[in-house]
């Protein structure tokens, strides 16, 4: 059996457990993740931000922060002297509804690079695809309400194909659609070469070990990278 059809149907059984799991550690760390990166900026004002916005898969659920690519990301970063800071506003279970009210919170700072990674737990809930690309779309008028000059990269999900043919593709198409509307930049697929692959995924077979948060890494690099080189 393909490595993504294994990882897909992993994916329906476990973080349909995972996605309500929206605990009180995950969201302590996150909030803590994003004051203490408020403070830093205070004390670094020419320093840009970059907000990375999602589900367990942002935040790191069941590896150190640090191991997280949020945190992987800002490494890079530093070794290339760039001058921006990463802060982790990823929380388990989160879906593009539950994002949307939180947004407004996550705001309260400038931003400067939004990277957008919901719709994952709303595809497993079943949630309505309208629904869902209505919501993102609000998140993503909202994020530009706040700076006109904001630059969002969207990061793609994938459904299991039992979900059905029609359901998958069109689940597919939602995040290169919004981001050709919107003129974002595209993740095609945020867990490409770590979906499926045993070694790369913790005992659930859905979240990312320290390796796979590595590997989401580099697929993140890639198109962030573009950016910064273009700023």
């Amino acid at each position: 059996m393909p490595r993504l059809l294994i990882f897909c149907y992993i994916l329906l059984s476990a973080l349909l457990v995972s996605c309500g799991e929206k605990t009180n550690e995950n969201q302590t760390v996150s909030e803590s993740e994003t004051e203490i990166s408020e403070i830093e900026n205070r004390e670094n004002p020419d320093r840009k931000t970059i907000l990375f916005f999602g589900t367990s898969l942002t935040a790191g659920l069941g590896v150190d922060l640090e191991e997280a690519y949020p945190a992987l990301i800002q490494q890079k970063i530093d070794s290339l002297q760039l001058g921006y800071s990463t802060i982790n506003a990823g929380l388990s279970g989160e879906t593009t509804a539950s994002g949307k009210n939180r947004l407004n919170w996550v705001l309260n700072q400038p931003v400067d690079v939004f990277v957008l990674e919901l719709g994952a737990n709303d595809g497993l809930r079943g949630v309505p695809l309208q629904e869902t690309r209505n919501n993102l779309q609000s998140i993503i008028d909202e994020v530009k309400a706040k700076n006109e000059n904001v630059t969002i990269i969207v990061a793609g999900m994938e459904m299991p194909p039992n979900m059905g043919p029609e359901y998958t593709r069109e689940f597919r198409a939602i995040f290169p659609e919004l981001a050709e509307k919107n003129n974002l930049k595209l993740i095609p697929f945020l867990l490409q070469d770590v979906g499926g692959v045993a070694a790369l995924n913790q005992a659930d077979g859905i979240h990312p070990t320290a390796e796979g948060q590595k590997v989401i890494a580099r697929n993140v690099w890639e198109v962030l990278e573009t950016v910064l080189i273009e700023d």
